[in-house]
């Protein structure tokens, strides 16, 4: 289930371990976190990582600017403090840090600078004493230059005070998952020439084959100036262009373009170098993908999805909080951030949305490089709007849009997220004039950066004023995404006002969702539990309703606060067992461009000894057409007695239509008895590959049970004791004991004992830990704001929690006796909660309360000896005190079998 803190943070702490063994810089140190040139995007040869060990204190009154001697602590740099992994406790608002540095000899001559990636918020640079100067601002770099103040071939003491006392007009995003507290990238030494390159952007032109470079200098040049920009690897000739001023641009013909895309995230390697009289005064290395983003019109439908180098893209993304448990907004090293890409990329996905951080551009590298879409947000305040803000939101947008200009990935800009920040006065009103202003934030943007689409705002109030993208938010359970998604779908029309504001119309742009999900769409949020069930529901409706461009799921991994990650915020995986219902298949058949779909709810009831017919859909958001696609289909179920039965598969060629929704086959689905049965579903080319896996599944519950059975209902227990207590779920659908204790059983048999010649006990039970819900009924962390991190103490305590199945196990076992004859024991391995336990989700009321949703047990069957079988009987289940782990009984209608606990008798042959 949900891991402990301690093991999360023992995970942590194994990956701290490996940068002392695989770290390296450019000095050679080995024992630095981050050592890598943290721009690969933007690097000079000369340079110097400062990351490591500073001292560090805490004190707002510290006049003493040019020595650290009396600072009383050590901090590991860029870690914010506050985080476990900088190794000091949060303990104020202003810090200091303090260490040497040794400018090289071999950089006399040369400009020199410190370079900071980010801290926040006003920072401070002394060195050797004297002060350079001040930055505000948390998320984008600056700098500080130590020419002529720290001597070539010297050792120099630096002193960089943090001052992060709290403004409401200050950006401050979601920092409440972990403050970015003082420096929070890296740090370092950086030597230039006397004139230097300051800006150095790409500009793909896909239709006319070449690139556009902007390049600008830190000072005019005159005559006999000239840029040189070679490619590294190939790609285009040396181009060298004379330059006057302070800037040049450049065109750049590419022959054979080699197109940047998904599949193939191709990039240009670029040495840029500003020469003078035919040496190198400076010189960047850098890159680009050859990549066009914009929208354009879907084939033979009257509306446009977002398009990569001129082709329609179904978008299918994540939200990416980009928080880590032990340093918040920074990342133990480069490797994980490599695998915060690589996990969306196996998930099927093909983009993030940075939510409202500025990234670190080594995590925007590995996108570049592995092939992923970002959508990047500026970050927010939390006040209301004034000049301040203004001027603080511009500030940060305008570096973060220069600093990320060349990053392929990057296919969007939003400017703002949910109206945080825009609404005004005790009612909050979002009124004209602050939405003319985000209307020219929205056109600067654009100004700035032509080659992307840009957002006004990521709106849950259907409040859009502008944009590029018609986007719009929404977190409901599973059963109400097919009328949600219907609604967008219908009411978006051009010239209309739907989900925009102020009397703006609706432009013809593509619409997509860019926030779902149901972590808040439960009563006080759904807290820890299966999100994969809702998620499948809400994935068939998109699937269903095409004009409607894509998606974005809340969320890449849990926070502190919002449980329905992918993986644990740890980055521990999650088990949805879709693979238990469907062989082989994984949340990634839910992101296929070869998908599906049907009509109505993913589980429903049938009569026994019934048929009814299933219309199969074929929805594909490809153009994609794989040779000799079909579609292959087998009805397989679970009966009464938990014995697994299947059909012969039936085999249907499809056609492909891109872009559509499209009547693919007609199946009959014939139950029989009580069970839970499920039609598989499998999208296969000619060679058959499985492009796709979906499932529909059927409860039959209306049979009457087998006559050699005994069953009875897990609530009708006549005795209990358990150390710490017991409950119901749903009326006595399910009973759970917690610790160790005893359900006990009075059973009358009405058969004749003497004529039985064997039996056995089959039930479904699991183990089942005492979650804070299961103590304190009166819901979780009210009066708190969950947006800017509150409610983080205990994923279990919201009475819609149930951990959802995990790495971590919370065993328990079980000894079964009749009339006091010990018939065996069972180990319980856990009290899992995932797509398998169909009852379960099958069972909960169309409320936002959840009851225990997913949750299943084992199924357990033990020989009762013959002799222990008589007219009046006792059976009990007993959690020993050695192992308690508690019990879960389930009954027929819920869990993950279609019994109640159940004697079975054999008489004669």
């Amino acid at each position: 289930m949900k891991k402990s803190l301690l093991a999360a943070v023992s995970g942590i702490l194994a990956l701290v371990c490996l940068f002392s063994i695989n770290g390296c810089t450019a000095t050679g140190s080995a024992d630095i976190p981050l050592p890598e040139h943290p721009r690969p995007d933007f690097e000079r040869a000369a340079f110097i990582n400062l990351n490591g060990a500073w001292s560090f204190t805490f004190d707002s009154l510290k006049a003493d600017t040019g020595s650290f001697a009396n600072f009383d602590k050590t901090i590991t740099v860029p870690f914010p403090w506050g985080s476990p992994l900088s190794g000091v406790e949060d303990e104020g608002d202003v810090a200091w840090y303090g260490r040497e540095i040794s400018v090289p000899a071999s950089w006399k001559g040369k400009r020199v600078f410190l370079v900071v990636g980010a801290s926040d918020y006003t920072t401070t640079a002394w060195v050797n004493g004297q002060e350079l100067g001040s930055h505000d601002g948390g998320y984008v770099p600056f700098e500080f230059e130590l020419t002529g103040v720290a001597q070539p071939g010297k050792k120099s003491t630096v002193i960089l005070k943090a001052d992060d006392r709290y403004e409401d007009w200050h950006l401050y995003g979601k920092q409440g998952y972990g403050n970015a507290r003082g420096i929070w990238q890296t740090v370092y030494l950086e030597a230039r020439g006397e004139n230097y390159i300051k800006v150095l952007h790409f500009s793909p032109d896909v239709d006319a084959s070449c690139v556009d470079v902007h390049v600008e200098l830190a000072e005019a040049v005159g005559n006999g100036a000239e840029l040189r920009l070679a490619a590294l690897g190939g790609g285009f000739e040396t181009v060298t262009v004379g330059v006057e001023g302070c800037s040049v641009d450049v065109k750049v013909p590419l022959p054979d373009q080699h197109l940047w895309d998904l599949d193939d995230p191709y990039l240009y390697e670029v040495k840029a170098s500003l020469l003078s009289a035919g040496s190198a005064v400076d010189e960047v290395k850098s890159y680009f993908g050859q990549r066009k983003v914009g929208m354009v019109q879907v084939p033979g439908k009257d509306y446009k999805y977002v398009a990569l180098n001129g082709k329609p893209l179904y978008m299918q993304l994540c939200l990416d909080q980009s928080y880590h448990p032990e340093g918040f907004y920074t990342f133990p090293s480069d490797e994980f951030m490599k695998n915060e890409i690589l996990l969306s990329k196996k998930l099927g996905l093909n983009g993030n949305r940075i939510h409202i951080k500025v990234e670190i551009p080594r995590k925007l590298y590995w996108a570049d490089k592995l092939g992923l879409l970002i959508m990047a947000d500026v970050p927010n305040y939390w006040g209301q709007p004034c000049e301040k803000a203004a001027a603080d939101w511009e500030n940060c947008m305008r570096a973060q849009v220069e600093r990320d200009f060349n990053h392929p990935s990057i296919f969007a800009w939003v400017d703002f997220n949910e109206t945080w920040g825009l609404k005004s006065g005790p009612d909050k009103v979002y009124t004209k004039e602050t939405q003319e202003w985000v209307r020219s934030m929205y056109k600067l943007t654009k100004q700035l950066d032509p080659t992307r689409l840009v957002e006004d705002n990521s709106p849950c109030n259907n409040d859009h004023v502008e944009t590029d993208i018609n986007s719009w938010h929404s977190y409901k359970a599973g059963h109400k995404w097919e009328a949600c998604v219907a609604e967008y779908d219908e009411k978006t029309v051009p010239g209309g006002t739907f989900n925009y504001i102020g009397g703006n119309l609706i432009q013809d742009v593509p619409l997509i969702n860019s926030e779902c999900g149901n972590v808040w769409g439960y009563n006080k949020s759904s807290g820890d539990c299966d999100f994969s069930w809702d998620y499948h529901e809400m994935m068939n409706a998109f699937h269903r309703h095409l004009k409607n461009g894509g998606w974005l799921y809340t969320e890449h991994h849990d926070v502190v606060n919002e449980w329905n990650g992918y993986v644990r915020y740890d980055r521990s995986e999650k088990f949805d067992c879709m693979d238990e219902i469907v062989p082989g298949m994984t949340i990634a058949d839910l992101h296929s461009p070869y998908y599906i779909v049907y009509e109505g709810p993913l589980c429903r009831e049938l009569p026994h000894d019934s048929t009814m017919e299933l219309q199969l859909y074929s929805s594909f958001v490809t153009d994609a057409a794989p040779e000799g696609l079909q579609l292959e289909t087998r009805l397989v179920w679970t009966d009464a007695l938990g014995v697994a039965h299947e059909e012969d598969s039936v085999v249907t060629a499809i056609g492909f239509t891109p872009y559509s929704l499209t009547p693919v086959a007609t199946r009959k689905v014939c139950v029989g008895g009580n069970g839970v049965y499920a039609l598989q579903m499998f999208v296969k080319d000619g060679e058959g590959k499985v492009l796709h896996r979906n499932f529909s599944l059927y409860v039959v519950k209306d049979a009457k049970p087998a006559e050699c059975t005994l069953s009875f209902a897990p609530a009708s227990y006549t005795a209990a004791s358990f150390s710490n207590g017991t409950k119901q779920v749903l009326g006595g659908l399910k009973v759970n004991g917690f610790g160790s204790g005893y359900f006990e059983y009075e059973l009358d048999f009405d058969g004749d004992p003497a004529g039985i010649k064997g039996a056995k006990l089959l039930f479904e039970a699991g183990a089942k830990t005492l979650f804070l819900k299961d103590v304190d009924e009166s819901g979780r962390y009210e009066d708190v704001d969950y947006m800017r991190g509150a409610g983080k103490n205990n994923p279990c305590k919201s009475p819609n929690a149930y951990s959802m199945t995990d790495t971590e196990k919370w065993p328990s076992s079980v000894s079964v006796s009749v009339n006091g004859v010990e018939i065996g024991t069972a180990v319980l391995p856990d009290d899992p909660a995932d797509h398998t336990g169909v009852l379960s989700w099958f069972a909960q009321p169309k409320e936002r309360w959840m009851y225990e949703g997913g949750s299943h047990g084992y199924l357990i069957s033990l020989d009762v000896p013959v002799e222990a079988v008589s007219k009046h009987m006792t059976i009990r289940f007993t959690v020993p005190e050695e192992t308690p782990g508690g019990l879960a009984l389930y009954g027929r209608e819920f869990g993950r079998y279609p019994l109640d606990p159940t004697l079975v008798f054999s008489c004669g042959d």
